[in-house]
């Protein structure tokens, strides 16, 4: 028994781009994350295991980023954009060789060889099997990988309870389909959680009543037995919510000045510790569901744009590229450099700031741990909670880092690596608590998800949530035509719901491309709706369009729409 122990957990997600768009917002969005990301990932735990240290990372993988990963289009989308950037960076090498720009030829060079093994890796390594590569790895007690939403639906702000249900069951079957088991673990959308409560809809459409009863997200987990889930430290303990998004995008700054106003956190309570998993259960004879909580301290060292590690002026700068080919050559230089003003990368100069800052974040990780061992004289966990797509996309450096973290605490003689599940049966809980709705964005609740520029899209979701529970209503006594419209007029209902839409428009990161994902989905859903009704009488052309849809959004093959059809439990 250690005095604590430590996980990282690793959310990987994108929404479903496959066949919708390539470049600059589609297909190469899933390509950059899989070569930068997923790949890197997987590469840094073979490694740590060959070393004879099980990384312990508890790894989220959404339902709808497995999905991808596993499909054979971008098998093939992908080996043509590693070839790209391959002869990308050929060229601009020759171009610097050509001009005598050596310190850039060779970063040109390190690109080359960088993508050079991104390819060997994925094709003869893993088998051009991301998903198979994880799946061993879990198998092999190295990594948990736990579910998310099937889509990533923002489940607090669906209007039916069904759809919570939907979600939730499609990500349980899509799971074992990969993964061989039932998930134990789940990762809430953006930590977005709700309890059981009269409930009064935000958006207001015909059909729906002005309040009903809701259930509470933690009913849908344990139904489907699912044991455990993730939150923001404000939910569980009140005190001020910190937010992780804020800082990256000027448009939530602006949003935020907005709802700031109208935010009044919650009394701290000093009984609650992160270090602790507690019990969530707001229904009696249903089996409560155990909740860790991210720990705020030790998170911010890496999330904050202000001081955390991957503002280090010395590494690789995300945002300036050279095109054509798109490769990086300069660093972050200072957390106020404008593009015009970024200097030479050097990569010999980042290998002491990844040692430092590993060496940094493992001091504070076990001094947090020790502090809660000698107050309660029980171990607890420290839960590192972050986006996947952090460490090596936006952080190039990010994988070495957590590779020499845990090779850190992996030889620590007092605290020790655990995944979520091996923590939840060591500590075995049994204090319930009762959690608040919100979610892990800036004050704790869902304005980034739903605000003046977003509302439009929840009405399109509403409306469409009523009429796919009447179409599934319908769908045991259908013909096989009918089936399939219905069944892929679900599908669309699920991508239609994905909470990347709302994010994108409140960041404006990629607007125009999520406000046309939302009309696009809605548009196929309601023309599917309307050919269910007389599938018999279909014309070619309307044939063609629903085998289009169903090659366009292959999705979900385990789906089953009767899930759309009622609440399987009250």
């Amino acid at each position: 028994m250690r005095k604590g122990y430590f996980t990282f957990v690793l959310h990987s997600h994108l929404p479903y781009v496959l066949g919708h768009g390539r470049w600059p917002h589609g297909t190469d969005w899933l390509n950059e994350a899989a070569a930068e990301t997923y790949i890197p990932l997987l590469m840094s735990c073979n490694r740590l295991a060959a070393k004879g240290i099980p990384p312990k990372f508890t790894i989220g993988i959404s339902p709808v980023l497995c999905e991808q990963l596993a499909h054979k289009s971008f098998i093939d989308e992908f080996s043509g954009y590693l070839e790209q950037k391959i002869e990308a960076a050929g060229a601009d090498a020759t171009e610097f060789y050509r001009t005598g720009q050596n310190e850039y030829h060779d970063l040109a060079r390190m690109w080359e060889d960088y993508y050079s093994e991104i390819k060997l890796t994925f094709n003869n390594h893993y088998n051009n099997n991301l998903i198979g590569e994880f799946r061993r790895l879990q198998d092999e007690g190295h990594i948990e990988i736990i579910t998310c939403a099937a889509t990533h639906g923002y489940l607090p702000l669906l209007s039916q309870d069904i759809s919570c249900q939907v979600q939730v069951k499609t990500a349980k079957a899509s799971y074992k389909s990969h993964f061989g088991r039932d998930p134990r673990g789940i990762w809430l959308p953006e930590c977005a959680y709700r309890p059981s409560y009269e409930w009064s809809p935000p958006v207001k459409i015909k059909g729906l009543p002005d309040s009903y009863s809701r259930k509470g997200i933690e009913e849908f987990l344990s139904e489907n037995g699912l044991e455990y889930f993730f939150v923001d430290s404000a939910t569980l303990k009140g005190g001020k919510a910190i937010g992780v998004y804020v800082d990256r995008f000027e448009a939530l700054k602006t949003l935020w000045g907005i709802f700031e106003k109208q935010y009044v956190p919650r009394d701290e309570d000093e009984e609650k510790s992160p270090q602790n998993v507690y019990l969530v259960g707001s229904k009696e004879g249903k089996m409560p569901v155990g909740v860790f909580t991210r720990d705020p301290q030790s998170s911010l060292q890496v999330w904050s744009g202000e001081w955390g590690y991957p503002g280090d002026g010395n590494y690789l700068d995300f945002h300036k590229k050279r095109f054509p080919g798109g490769h990086r050559y300069w660093k972050v230089t200072s957390a106020k450099s404008d593009l015009a003003d970024k200097q030479t990368y050097n990569p010999d100069w980042v290998t002491g700031r990844i040692e430092e800052n590993a060496s940094h974040f493992a001091h504070l990780v076990k001094d947090i741990l020790l502090n809660h061992h000698k107050s309660t004289g029980s171990p607890g966990i420290l839960v590192a909670p972050f986006d996947s797509e952090l460490f090596g996309h936006w952080w190039f450096e990010g994988p070495r880092f957590l590779e020499k973290t845990i090779e850190k605490l992996g030889s620590d003689n007092e605290v020790g690596l655990s995944t979520a599940s091996e923590y939840y049966d060591l500590s075995k809980p049994s204090k319930i608590v009762s959690l608040p709705e919100g979610s892990w964005g800036e004050g704790g609740y869902h304005y980034i998800w739903l605000n003046e520029w977003t509302e439009w899209t929840w009405k399109h979701i509403y409306e469409d949530e009523l009429k796919m529970i009447e179409l599934a209503k319908g769908y045991v006594d259908a013909g096989d035509l009918e089936k399939r419209i219905i069944t892929q007029a679900g599908r669309e209902l699920l991508l239609l719901s994905a909470s990347d839409w709302q994010f994108l428009i409140s960041t404006w990161a990629a607007r125009d491309y999520a406000e046309t994902r939302i009309a696009t989905h809605h548009e196929a859903f309601n023309r599917l709706a309307e050919m269910a009704g007389r599938a018999d009488s279909l014309s070619d052309g309307e044939r063609e369009y629903l085998a289009d849809l169903e090659k366009r959004d292959d999705i979900f093959p385990d789906f089953d729409p009767r899930w759309f059809e009622k609440v399987e439990f009250r």
